[in-house]
């Protein structure tokens, strides 16, 4: 009896100790797109979103925005949704600008006061980034560069679950 015990409080042990984390909520944060258009970060339920804080005046978020761009190109029929968010210190006259000039295909949002950076951990650096599975769980948040093989890597089960569902 004390061995079958002792195998259970292992197993157990095990199971949370190897578990895969909780993924916490993203929060269903209202958009106020580039252009003009409203949406809750809630209506992309169903679909991987990946949420990339960014500035104009930051060397690294402007050098990335073109593989950003060509994940947008090879995943979108596929179901990712890239939202860039323009911090809310970015005047937009110069977010239109550099959006127009690196041809910005993905969504745009201005983080006016803020909100959406408050709600995601209080995000001050850029870039900061943030991958939400189709289910609304922040899978990640990380600061810095993106690994867009590594990051290519995660989204394949997300799209193959959306194909198949």
């Amino acid at each position: 009896m004390a061995g079958v015990l002792a195998l259970v409080i292992v197993a157990v042990v095990g199971y949370v100790w190897f578990a895969p984390p909780a993924r916490e909520p993203a929060p269903n944060v209202e958009l106020d797109m580039l252009d003009g258009a409203q949406a809750e970060l809630g209506q992309y339920q169903g679909e991987p979103v990946m949420l990339v804080f960014w500035a104009t005046t930051c060397p690294t978020c402007v050098a990335e925005m073109p593989e950003v761009v060509e994940l947008h190109h090879d995943l979108a029929d596929r179901g990712l949704n890239i939202v860039g968010v323009a911090m809310d210190y970015d005047p937009r006259a110069q977010v239109e600008a550099l959006v127009a000039q690196r041809g910005l295909p993905y969504s745009i949002v201005l983080d006016d006061g803020g909100r959406i950076a408050n709600a995601f951990n209080q995000v001050r650096v850029t870039p900061t980034t943030v991958l939400i599975d189709p289910e609304g769980g922040v899978v990640w948040q990380r600061i810095g560069p993106i690994d867009f093989e590594s990051l290519r890597r995660q989204l394949g089960p997300m799209l193959a679950e959306r194909q198949s569902a």
